[in-house]
């Protein structure tokens, strides 16, 4: 329902289905109801001892205090040579800006790029809260339908079709929320070809199963990207992210972040430089968890039929395709819930070219993706399937 007193893009603000599922399965569990959660995109572990250890230390040597605004200098050499080690690009620390977690390095991003009028290109499916920072931010948000039969990726020629005087930017998010997909470097570099700006949501880096994840940055130095800790650290709650960003933007973010945010948690960013420095070992032994769990899950789609024709190689995420059972993945999760005591997200929580799928996360323990899939492979039994529409 909209609000006439409210601004009107402020109306158009779509809500996050994942989160009405995971509200609805706590108030079911309330009930003593047992729910698998296989809907949030949360790691289930625990953020590493070693970086629990130096934000206490932190706090205990008073490090509470304002920062500079563009972060602590050490936490912002320590991404820099986090990307020399890992993808052989050179960031000098002043391009770099400590945020709040990555919501707000988006908002500081789409802030700075978009205005009324002005396009960014975005894939669907998408990050259910990629198109709302477009209209908060007075943009148009392009979609470009990404397919099953293609890997979930951009088609060249398509991307060319739109690209216009008010474009300003093209979206990447590799590995991809909510398909797992991630980008091949032939793609990511057809893209730096277009000489547009790129947005590169680079959070999932790190959880990658087959292949090589790559930083839009090797192919472009026309890039702003969005990354943190929350993901491959186990940090969501401590709010830590950056972006990176071409230096003629870097003094107009870093007044944006100064009235909007002022900086990032002190003590989070001292957590920060030990989760970069020392967790490669912790981070790889979670990644293989996490991999054994994939292989699993998605063996169990591909026995039940619904298992999408590319193999997801990174996130923590699986598309099911159930369009053979429904055309409303809104209804047909909550029957999930309601009736299998399973949360899955949706698809149409990711766009109209997401509708007919459901995501399921596999950041939940292995015992609890088997049970899960037991309970949905007993729901599917007993579902009518749909006649094939003519």
């Amino acid at each position: 329902m909209r609000n006439p007193s409210l601004p009107a893009k402020l109306n158009d603000i779509t809500s996050f289905i994942v989160m009405d599922v995971l509200e609805k399965a706590q108030m079911m569990e309330s009930q003593g109801i047992d729910v698998i959660h296989l809907e949030i995109g949360e790691p289930d572990f625990p953020t590493p001892e070693a970086v629990k250890d130096a934000a206490l230390r932190a706090i205990r040597d008073d490090d509470t205090h304002y920062t500079h605004s563009l972060g602590k200098l050490s936490l912002r050499e320590e991404i820099a040579n986090y990307y020399w080690r890992k993808y052989k690009v050179s960031i000098s620390p002043e391009q770099i800006m400590i945020t709040s977690g990555t919501s707000p390095a988006m908002l500081l991003i789409f802030s700075v790029l978009l205005e009324a009028g002005k396009e960014m290109i975005m894939p669907d499916p998408y990050y259910a809260c990629y198109p709302n920072f477009v209209r908060f931010t007075d943009g148009r948000a392009v979609l470009v339908p990404v397919n099953e039969e293609d890997g979930f990726i951009y088609r060249q020629e398509e991307i060319g079709k739109l690209i216009n005087p008010s474009t300003c930017a093209i979206l990447v998010n590799s590995p991809s929320n909510p398909t797992g997909i991630v980008y091949p470097p032939e793609i990511m570099q057809s893209l730096a070809d277009t000489d547009q700006m790129i947005v590169a949501d680079e959070i999932y880096h790190g959880l990658v199963y087959a292949g090589q994840e790559h930083s839009m940055l090797e192919y472009t130095d026309r890039t702003f990207v969005i990354n943190g800790f929350s993901k491959l650290y186990a940090m969501t709650g401590w709010r830590l992210g950056y972006l990176i960003a071409p230096k003629a933007y870097m003094r107009t973010l870093q007044k944006l972040q100064q009235n909007l945010f002022i900086c990032a948690s002190s003590f989070a960013q001292e957590a920060g430089i030990v989760a970069l420095r020392d967790c490669d070992q912790v981070v790889e032994r979670r990644r293989l968890i996490y991999d054994e769990r994939r292989k699993y899950l998605l063996s169990r789609l591909q026995a039940m039929g619904i298992a999408t024709a590319v193999e997801p190689t990174g996130a923590f995420y699986a598309l099911a395709n159930v369009k053979k059972y429904t055309r409303d993945s809104y209804k047909f999760a909550f029957e999930i819930l309601q009736k299998a005591h399973i949360a899955v997200t949706p698809g149409i929580d990711f766009g109209q070219n997401c509708e007919g799928y459901i995501r399921i996360s596999y950041a939940n323990s292995l015992d609890n993706i088997k049970e899960g899939m037991e309970r949905l492979e007993r729901f599917l039994e007993d579902y009518e399937i749909l006649p094939e529409e003519i």
